[in-house]
């Protein structure tokens, strides 16, 4: 067995992580030229997504997860691990959907879906410790979205297992939000992910919220990839976080219904397409913003989010969807760089394996009002790839320099343009 897979078996039959110290780490990865493969992409999965899994399974993610909040932090103490669940599950679910094999990466795997499907049965059992109160404020309607969103991406993985009363509860749950309003911003897209997965499993939904979404991302649309997070715009990770990820999907899951509502089937198709292409704009400019060394602009509210500023460029590479231009290789590479920059950061871990407030370190100072341990789980969001067969071209093609990379070394770069759509 090759050492990699060996470590991350043995970590699947383990609490321990799966990978060393951080100093240790760092040693091991100084060379920024030095290759960087799936078996990496996975341990730094597993490593991130484990406490917060594992924990949710045994019914002690309330007793072991620290409580870690930002200057002023304003929420419901209880938002913290729905934030943990949700965000956790959207992440690494594409790469729980993938079937097991005899392989190090696969036992690792199939043990982090056992312990997702377990903890969900926790999370909406009343008499469990590790119940998630979606009544807690505002902030479920976020939260609950990324689970939902977790559920669209695997939904064979993570929804068609569970037990008949697990489904009702999560159906239950997400059906409460509507007795609170979302924020006027990039929240209209949570209020709508939810609503989308309950059609999705022939529920009661409100097209309402899908429609009133749909319209106004319409309206906030102001080119070349980007859209405003609301009325005025913003520039930070929101149209990765949350926008371009999820309105993408949401309109993907109704282009496939017959039907009368909003226009019909091909007026939700054209919605689709037209987003799918403003989409693949937006991670061109992503893929431009990865630094040669793996570094990126620390730009914008939610900073401590970390790596989950390139979901969407993740999500357009496990959709096959990638920019003109911009290989699987290349994205391969530029966000392993990523990873591993951020992931052999001192302080990004705590002992126990939780993340920790800050961007490469320990930097609570770096939170917003709204973060909490919890809240840093969106990490997960940068290695929705793992959902590709190892036999894909992303993880097979030979190792490929992204644009700065090749930019900063003199070589030829194609040149960049505004676009009309």
């Amino acid at each position: 067995m090759k050492r990699r897979d060996f470590l991350l078996a043995v970590s699947a039959g383990s609490s321990a992580l799966a990978l060393p110290a951080n100093a240790a780490i760092a040693r091991k990865t100084a060379a920024v030229d030095s290759p960087v493969g799936r078996a990496d992409w996975a341990a730094w999965l597993h490593r991130i997504a484990s406490p917060v899994l594992s924990n949710l399974a045994r019914g002690t993610l309330r007793r072991n997860m620290p409580f870690e909040r930002g200057p002023g932090y304003d929420l419901h103490p209880d938002a913290t691990y729905v934030e943990a669940v949700g965000r956790t599950l959207a992440g690494v679910a594409p790469w729980l959907s993938l079937p097991d094999d005899a392989s190090g990466e696969a036992r690792v795997r199939h043990q982090l879906r056992d312990d997702a499907l377990q903890g969900l049965t926790h999370a909406v059992d009343p008499h469990s410790p590790d119940r998630l109160n979606f009544h807690a404020g505002q902030q479920p309607i976020v939260d609950a979205a990324y689970l939902a969103h977790a559920f669209l991406r695997a939904p064979k993985a993570l929804w068609d297992p569970l037990d008949a009363k697990t489904k009702r509860g999560v159906i239950a749950a997400f059906q409460s939000l509507r007795d609170r309003k979302a924020s006027y911003s990039n929240w209209l897209l949570f209020a709508a992910m939810t609503e989308t997965f309950l059609r999705s499993v022939d529920a009661a939904w409100d097209p309402a919220r899908v429609d009133f979404a749909l319209r106004k991302f319409d309206d906030w649309y102001v080119g070349d990839g980007w859209y405003s997070d609301g009325p005025r715009f913003a520039f930070d990770y929101y149209n990765s976080y949350v926008i371009h990820p999820m309105l993408v999907d949401l309109l993907r899951v109704h282009s496939a219904y017959s039907g009368s509502w909003d226009g019909g089937k091909d007026m939700i198709a054209d919605r689709y397409e037209r987003a799918r292409k403003r989409m693949r704009r937006f991670g061109s400019q992503q893929e431009r913003m990865i630094g040669p060394d793996g570094s990126y602009p620390l730009i914008g509210r939610s900073i401590t989010y970390r790596t989950a500023a390139f979901q969407a460029l993740a999500q357009l590479a496990l959709q096959d969807d990638l920019p003109e231009g911009v290989s699987p290789a290349q994205v391969r590479c530029a966000l392993g760089a990523v990873h591993r920059r951020m992931y052999a950061s001192p302080g990004v871990f705590d002992a126990n394996g939780w993340l920790q407030l800050g961007f490469a370190n320990h930097q609570p100072d770096l939170a917003n009002s709204y973060t909490s341990t919890g809240s840093l789980y969106m990490a997960t969001l940068s290695f929705l790839p793992l959902g590709l067969p190892p036999t894909h071209a992303f993880w097979t093609a030979p190792a490929a320099d992204w644009t700065q990379k090749k930019a900063w070394a003199g070589l030829p770069v194609p040149q960049d343009y505004h676009v009309g759509y």
